[in-house]
C-alpha cells in the first residue's frame, strides 16, 4: 500500500460522486421502485386512498416474487465449475491448481449465497454486482482472496460507459454510510482518521411514493430508525491508469512474461549457462551436461593420442618420440546471467505501458490509503440483465410491472363485486319508510316489514355478473409474467401442463430451459470475469506455501499445496512446487453448470452407460442423492471382495470335487484292474500247474516208454545167443 495524502484525490472523488449520483437519479428511483414492487409495494399512496374511499381493498396478488424465486432456484441449482487453461505448456500442472483455487474461493466466500443475491438484483433491479477483494485478516493473517455481493444502489458508474462490464468507465465508485464503529472494524488500522472524519446522515436513496402498509424495510429505513447513530460516508474509488512494464520474450524457451521495474532487476540477475550454443537456466542440468561434455572431450583426446602414437610407431619413430597434442576443440561452456543473454539478444525486451486499476479508500474527507491492483479489470463485476449500452440496465420486473398491476386491479374488482353481491342494494321511495327502522328490520332474518304500496314499493338492485373472460385474463397475465422470466408451468411443477409420457416430460423440460440459458450466459460471463480478476490477486497474495482443501461432490476431500519449497539434496537448491506466481491463464466456466438437471433422466442415462460398461459405479453414484457415497463405495468394494473370494472358493471346491470324482473313478478302475490281474494270476498258476503236470506226465511216459523199449531190446538180444536166454531170464527175474 502506498500512502497518498494529496487532497486532490479526495476532492475529485467527492465531485465525481455528486456528478454520478445526479446522472443516475432516475435509474436509481426506478430500481428502488422495482425492488419495492417485487416485495409487495405495488400500490401508490394515491391509489390506495382512492380504493379505500370506494370501499375497495388495495389487494396485492404478488406473482412477481415467486417467479423471481423460481428463476433464482433454476440458475443456482448447481455450483459453477471453473476450468483454467494455460497459455504455455510449462504451466499445465498449475492450471489445475488454479481451477481448484477458484472453487476454494467460491467455498470460503459462501459463493452460492453471493450469486443468489447477485441474480436476485439482476432480475429485480437490472444489475447485480460481485466484488473480488483480498482479505488480509483471514487464514490466521495469511490472507485470502474472497468475493461478496454489492448493493446496486451503492455503486456509481461513469455514465459515459458503453461496455457490458464497464471496462471503458473512467471511474467506478462504491459509496455507502457506515457507523463509526462499523467503519473502525472494517479498517482497524485507521481508527484515528475515522474519528476525525465528518459525519453524514444522508443515505442518498430515492423516494418512490409507494404505500408501505406491509412494513418492508431497506437500509435507509433502518438508518432513520437509529437517528442517534453517527454515520460517516465511505468511498471506494476505482480508476484505471497506465503503468510502465517490461515485456520479455525468451527465444530459447519461447516463454513470455511481464515485469515491473523491481521484478525486472531481479530477473536479469538470474544465472544462465550457454553450453555448445544451448541456453540452460537450471544449474543442476547445466552442471550435469557440462560434466558429460568434459568427459566425452577427455575420452576423445585419449583416443586421438593413442591413434597418433600408433601412427608414429608404424612410421619408424622411436618410443622416445614425443606425441603431439590432439587437435580437438574443447566444449564451449559459458557461465553468464540473464543480463548477458539480453546483450546477446537471446532475450528480447520491450518497455510497454499496461493498464492497471488503482483503488482509493476514503472515509468522509480523509484518504485512508490507495494501492494499485495487479489486474486490468475492475474488481466490481456487474451482471447486466437488459443492457442498454449504459450503466443503467433494465430489469425483468420493470418489463412485467404493467401485467402485475393489471392482476391487482382485476382481483380488486372481483373482490369489490363479491362484496357488492353479498350486500343487496334496495331503492326505497323517498319518505315512504322510516330508514332507521327499515335498516334494523332488514338486517333481522324472518321478519315481515309492512309498507304502503301507494307510496311506492322498495326495489332490490342486483349487480351485473362479471364476464368469465375477466377471470381467464387474470390467468393469462400470470402466464405472461412467467414466460417473460423464461419460466413455464411444467417447469414449476404444474401437472396439468405436463404431457402424458415420461420421455415427453423430460424433453419438454429440456426445451423449456432454452430461454433461461440466455440468462445463464450473462451469469457465466460474469463468473469468468470474476475468475479473471481473482487469478492475479491470488498470484500476488499467495506468495508463500499454502495448503487448501476442497470437498468434492461425492463427499471426498481433495488437498492441494501451492508454492511448496522442496530441498534438492543433490544440488543443494530449493525448488518451488506448484508455483502460482508465474504464468498466464484463461478461464472457462462450464456451460450449463448451474442449471438444474432432471435427476431421474440423468440417473437413467448413467445407469444405461454403466450397464454397457462405459462408466464405473462410482460415476453413477455421483449422480444420486446418496449422502455417504464413500461409505457405500467402501462397503460395496468389501462385498465385491467377499463375493470374489466366495466365488474363488466355490470354483476351488468345484475343482476339488472334480478331482475327487476323477480320483474315485481312477481308484475303481485300479481296483478292477487289480482284480483282473489277480484273476489272471490265478489262471496263470492253474495253467502252469496243468502244464507242469502234463509235462511231468509226458516225461514219465517217455521214461516208461524208454524202459519198455530197452527191455524189448534186451529181450531180443537174449534170444539171439545161447547165453542170452539165461541172462534175459535172469533180468526178467
Amino acid at each position: 500500500m502506498e500512502e497518498n495524502k494529496t487532497p486532490k484525490v479526495v476532492t475529485d472523488t467527492l465531485q465525481l460522486f455528486k456528478d454520478y449520483s445526479k446522472k443516475r437519479d432516475s435509474w436509481a428511483a426506478q430500481a428502488k421502485e422495482d425492488k419495492e414492487f417485487r416485495l409487495g409495494r405495488q400500490w401508490s399512496k394515491e391509489q390506495s386512498e382512492i380504493l379505500e374511499a370506494r370501499g375497495q381493498a388495495p389487494i396485492v396478488v404478488n406473482r412477481v416474487h415467486p417467479a423471481v424465486e423460481t428463476a433464482k432456484a433454476m440458475l443456482t441449482a448447481n455450483r459453477p465449475s471453473f476450468r483454467c487453461a494455460p497459455r504455455e505448456d510449462s504451466d499445465r500442472k498449475v492450471a489445475n491448481v488454479f481451477s481448484a483455487l477458484l472453487s476454494y474461493m467460491y467455498d470460503i466466500s459462501d459463493g452460492r449465497t453471493i450469486i443468489r443475491q447477485a441474480i436476485d438484483d439482476y432480475y429485480v433491479m437490472g444489475v447485480g454486482y460481485i466484488n473480488v477483494y483480498q482479505d488480509p485478516m483471514m487464514d490466521m493473517g495469511k490472507g485470502e482472496v474472497c468475493m461478496h455481493d454489492v448493493d446496486p444502489l451503492d455503486v456509481y458508474v461513469d455514465p459515459n460507459s458503453r461496455n457490458r462490464f464497464f471496462d471503458d468507465a473512467e471511474n467506478i465508485i462504491v459509496s455507502r454510510l457506515f457507523s463509526r464503529e462499523q467503519a473502525k472494524k472494517l479498517y482497524p488500522k485507521y481508527k484515528k482518521q475515522i474519528d476525525e472524519a465528518n459525519s453524514e446522515q444522508d443515505f442518498n436513496m430515492p423516494e418512490t411514493g409507494r404505500d408501505n402498509e406491509s412494513k418492508i424495510f431497506f437500509p435507509e429505513d433502518v438508518g432513520l430508525l437509529h437517528e442517534q447513530s453517527e454515520y460517516v460516508r465511505g468511498y471506494e474509488r476505482y480508476y484505471k491508469l497506465e503503468v510502465q512494464k517490461i515485456r520479455t520474450y525468451e527465444e530459447f524457451s519461447g516463454k513470455e512474461d511481464l515485469f515491473g521495474e523491481d521484478e525486472f532487476n531481479e530477473y536479469i540477475k538470474r544465472p544462465a549457462w550457454i553450453i555448445q550454443g544451448q541456453v540452460i537456466t537450471d544449474e543442476a542440468q547445466a552442471q550435469e551436461l557440462a560434466a558429460q561434455l568434459m568427459q566425452q572431450y577427455e575420452m576423445m583426446k585419449e583416443q586421438q593420442r593413442m591413434q597418433d602414437e600408433q601412427g608414429m610407431m608404424q612410421s619408424g619413430f622411436g618410443p622416445e618420440a614425443q606425441v603431439p597434442e590432439p587437435d580437438i576443440a574443447p566444449p564451449q561452456i559459458e557461465e553468464t546471467d540473464f543480463q548477458g543473454l539480453i546483450l546477446k539478444k537471446l532475450i528480447k525486451i520491450v518497455k510497454i505501458n499496461v493498464t492497471r486499476v488503482k483503488q482509493c479508500i476514503i472515509i468522509g474527507e480523509t484518504l485512508l490509503y490507495s494501492r494499485i491492483l495487479p489486474t486490468k479489470h475492475y474488481p466490481i463485476v456487474p451482471i447486466c440483465n437488459l443492457h442498454t449500452r449504459t450503466p443503467y440496465p433494465t430489469s425483468d420486473v420493470r418489463m412485467i410491472k404493467g401485467l402485475q398491476e393489471y392482476i391487482n386491479k382485476t382481483r380488486s374488482l372481483i373482490i369489490a363485486h363479491a362484496t357488492t353481491s353479498t350486500n343487496t342494494k334496495i331503492l326505497v321511495p323517498e319518505g315512504s319508510v322510516d330508514m332507521k327502522d327499515f335498516e334494523e328490520k332488514w338486517a333481522q332474518p324472518g321478519v315481515a316489514i309492512p309498507y304502503d304500496p301507494t307510496d311506492g314499493a322498495p326495489v332490490t338492485v342486483q349487480p351485473s355478473p362479471l364476464p368469465n373472460e375477466l377471470y381467464s385474463n387474470e390467468q393469462t397475465a400470470k402466464n405472461d409474467i412467467d414466460h417473460q422470466l423464461g419460466l413455464y408451468e411444467m417447469m414449476m411443477g404444474n401437472s396439468q401442463a405436463a404431457p402424458q409420457t415420461y420421455k415427453a416430460t423430460i424433453s419438454l423440460d429440456e426445451f423449456g430451459q432454452r430461454k433461461i440459458k440466455s440468462k445463464l450466459s450473462d451469469i457465466e460471463q460474469a463468473l469468468v470475469r470474476v475468475a479473471q480478476v481473482a487469478i492475479p490477486l491470488m498470484q500476488q497474495l499467495y506468495s508463500t506455501e499454502k495448503t487448501f482443501r476442497l470437498v468434492n461432490p461425492n463427499n471426498s476431500m481433495s488437498e492441494y499445496v501451492i508454492n511448496k519449497r522442496l530441498y534438492d539434496d543433490k544440488t543443494g537448491e530449493l525448488q518451488v512446487f506448484n508455483d502460482i506466481t508465474v504464468g498466464k491463464y484463461d478461464v472457462v466456466v462450464v456451460s450449463g453448470s448451474t442449471l438444474p438437471t432432471n435427476r431421474y433422466a440423468e440417473l437413467e442415462f448413467y445407469m444405461d452407460a454403466y450397464s454397457k460398461g462405459l462408466v464405473d459405479r462410482q460415476e453413477v453414484l455421483k449422480k444420486t442423492e446418496i449422502f455417504d457415497i464413500e461409505g457405500v463405495m467402501q462397503r460395496t468394494d468389501e462385498i465385491a471382495q467377499l463375493q470374489s473370494t466366495v466365488q474363488q472358493q466355490q470354483e476351488q471346491i468345484k475343482q476339488l470335487k472334480g478331482d475327487l470324482q476323477t480320483r474315485d473313478r481312477e481308484a475303481v478302475s485300479l481296483r478292477k484292474k487289480v482284480e483282473v490281474e489277480k484273476f489272471k494270476g490265478d489262471l496263470d498258476k492253474t495253467s502252469n500247474k496243468a502244464k507242469a503236470a502234463g509235462t511231468l506226465f509226458e516225461k514219465r511216459l517217455d521214461d516208461n516208454l524208454a524202459t519198455v523199449k530197452r527191455q524189448i531190446s534186451d529181450a531180443s538180444k537174449d534170444t539171439g545167443s545161447p547165453g542170452g536166454s539165461k541172462s534175459a531170464a535172469k533180468k526178467r527175474k
